[in-house]
């Protein structure tokens, strides 16, 4: 179930995609990772999921990565008394901790502390996805005075924003924490962690998950972007989560810290996937507009690990059409002509490091010989990561023999990832690279295989070996 494109696919489960055929057509179709996202549903419906995703993957013998996506902290205002009201430019209106606060058009609840807490006069705040937009006027323990700036019609429990705000709050909640251990149990391969605003915020994550699943940081607060590079340090990889970022932060900022982000996450070697809106009118058109093409294809472009559908594939009418549409943009932008230039321009010096060295090393092997395809034999990932760092012009196999990393894999840029046993010399693992290159129809007789891999053997973070191999 070779994919003949370099950038993956990530596709969201939800109610149109609720049947074992439908998850295997979107597979089919060429999702690599699922996405299951906690913000909706039970326990028991993404039990199901992954269990159906697992049949496919027992099925196909492909590994296929499963993504869960924790809700995170969600600041609403509470409700109001007689229904809807309508906010008035210029008109005041006030903000009150107490949650039995009954509201109007002048005053709602707020029952959020942590929000009294970092206010301060002058500081902004969004409600409804940005639609309403209020300035600090004099703000004390538990209530805020504010000016309406921008006025509409706000309703019960619309959600908050506080640009350019660290708010004192734990991005994991109790639901969370409850989601979490039900994700852990299941087996999901990647923990996808919301409204991260400082790299502690991983590390509190961290400290609950160990080594049992990866961990992505959902960028969607400009304070992430105010400390980006230590976030994508203590991070396994990072998601570009442009709609709570163009909420918080002018759309015009957004295309440039998509690419700021993209190439962070390539400098460290750190899976990056762009996510939100991708192909948004496909889930009610059957066809995406031209400048959502063209959104897939910029992100390609970059370098982007991977690309996400969301409501596309979990609660539209056509998912599978969207994850095919997304497949073939895909394919269409990486045989471009522009494309290996632009990506090899936009390629990061490799580190003064021995992983580093084999990396670079293999990368040019393999372009100077042509090779059918690059190896990575791995046991944690780490050798198959530095390799995709340097985006060679050949695919990589990223052998293992363990489970975990060989689904993980699935998210990194070029990576095939190929369950293996356990090799006990460097002659068997190139007889097993040898026979799974040709098995696989990754070259032929003749053709040569550049193999990197760590010893001894079974030590993770050991890459140290560069070998040439004839099929």
């Amino acid at each position: 179930m070779r994919r003949h494109r370099q950038a993956k696919i990530v596709a969201t489960l939800g109610p149109a995609s609720d049947h074992p055929e439908r998850i295997r057509a979107l597979f089919d179709a060429g999702a690599d990772v699922f996405r299951l996202n906690f913000s909706h549903g039970t326990a028991q419906d993404h039990q199901w999921r992954l269990a159906a995703i697992r049949e496919i993957e027992r099925q196909t013998g492909r590994p296929i990565g499963v993504l869960m996506d924790l809700q995170g902290p969600k600041l609403r205002i509470g409700t109001f008394a007689a229904g809807p009201v309508t906010l008035a430019d210029g008109a005041r209106f006030s903000l009150v901790l107490d949650a039995d606060t009954a509201g109007d058009a002048t005053q709602v609840a707020l029952p959020h502390p942590e929000i009294f807490e970092a206010l301060s006069a002058g500081t902004e705040l969004l409600l409804d996805d940005g639609r309403i937009q209020l300035r600090v006027e004099a703000c004390g323990p538990g209530f805020a005075h504010t000016r309406v700036v921008t006025g509409g019609r706000l309703s019960d429990r619309k959600g908050v924003n506080v640009p350019g705000v660290v708010l004192p709050l734990s991005a994991l909640t109790a639901k969370d924490r409850a989601d979490l251990a039900v994700g852990l149990q299941l087996g999901v391969d990647w923990i996808a962690l919301s409204f991260v605003q400082r790299p502690e915020d991983i590390a509190e994550l961290r400290a609950l998950v160990g080594e049992h699943a990866g961990i992505v940081a959902k960028l969607e607060k400009p304070a992430a972007i105010a400390s980006l590079e230590a976030i994508v340090a203590e991070a396994d990889a990072v998601m570009v989560a442009r709609g709570d970022l163009g909420v918080e932060l002018p759309a015009e900022q957004v295309p440039a810290l998509q690419k700021r982000i993209v190439r962070a996450c390539r400098d460290a070697g750190k899976p990056v996937i762009v996510a939100t809106q991708m192909l948004e009118s496909m889930v009610a058109a059957p066809v995406p507009t031209r400048a959502e093409a063209s959104d897939v294809a910029t992100a390609i472009y970059e370098g982007a690990d991977a690309v996400m559908l969301s409501a596309e594939s979990a609660s539209g009418n056509h998912p599978v059409e969207a994850v095919r549409m997304m497949d073939r943009i895909v394919h269409h932008t990486e045989r471009d002509a522009a494309y290996r230039p632009g990506i090899d321009a936009s390629r990061a010096p490799p580190q003064a490091r021995v992983a580093d060295a084999i990396g670079a090393a293999l990368r040019n092997v393999t372009e100077l010989l042509r090779a059918a395809a690059a190896v990575a034999y791995t046991s944690s990932g780490h050798s198959a990561l530095r390799m995709a760092r340097e985006r060679p012009d050949a695919p990589i196999i990223g052998m293992t023999p363990r489970t975990a990393t060989a689904r993980r894999l699935a998210l990194a840029w070029g990576v095939h990832a190929v369950l293996c046993h356990e090799v006990q010399s460097v002659s068997e693992m190139t007889e097993v690279a040898v026979d799974t290159a040709l098995r696989g129809g990754f070259g032929t007789s003749g053709q040569f295989l550049v193999i990197a891999a760590g010893m001894p053997f079974a030590t993770p973070g050991t890459t140290n070996l560069l070998r040439v191999a004839p099929l």
